[in-house]
């Protein structure tokens, strides 16, 4: 009976539920960054991020243009500017830039959300949050879509990253983000685009 069911739900183009959506634990870097700015000094510097994989001509004109209205509505109730770039590996970026933090996460999440609802979750790659610590060295906070969980990523130089800082930050942080505990899928991501 059941299998009839679903056959019926996919032939009508009905769900047989809603599709699970891992883009509200975009939210927990809101509780986590009083620990950030406290234990290791991280401070945000008001760009964030979305990678997804690329899409079809007519269906990233689409989206663009759907989430340029959706984020001219929300500029309106906030400072959160947008710009859009697609990098030498055939990704889209949505970059994101905001004065406010809790503003900044907002806005990507109204993104991703807007993305998953066309049929698009599956395209979600990454959400990226720039921080700079007392030093002035940039690190990010990525959010990998598929795992559900955050991992930090300190570039140094042209391709190196700085593995024991990451650690450090991970041991401080784990208590605050679902941090990912597999090393190994612990990604870079080079040349973030951060223009607006």
């Amino acid at each position: 009976m059941a299998g009839l069911r679903e056959w019926l739900n996919a032939l009508l183009g009905r769900g047989i539920g809603p599709v699970e959506s891992k883009s509200d634990r975009l939210f927990a870097i809101n509780t986590a960054l009083v620990t950030m700015e406290v234990s290791v000094n991280l401070r945000p510097t008001g760009m964030a991020a979305l990678a997804f994989k690329g899409l079809e001509a007519a269906q990233f004109n689409r989206i663009r243009d759907e989430v340029r209205q959706l984020l001219e509505i929300a500029r309106q109730e906030a400072d959160t500017r947008v710009g859009l770039a697609v990098d030498e590996y055939g990704y889209h970026w949505v970059v994101l830039r905001d004065p406010d933090f809790e503003d900044l996460v907002t806005a990507l999440h109204l993104v991703t959300s807007t993305l998953e609802e066309q049929g698009f979750g599956k395209t979600l790659l990454a959400a990226v949050f720039q921080f700079q610590d007392e030093r002035e060295r940039t690190v990010y906070w990525i959010y990998n879509f598929k795992r559900g969980r955050y991992y930090p990523f300190v570039p140094r130089g042209k391709r190196e990253r700085n593995h024991a800082y990451e650690l450090q930050l991970k041991a401080v942080m784990a208590g605050e983000l679902p941090v990912e505990p597999e090393l190994e899928r612990w990604y870079p991501l080079w040349d973030i685009p951060e223009a607006v």
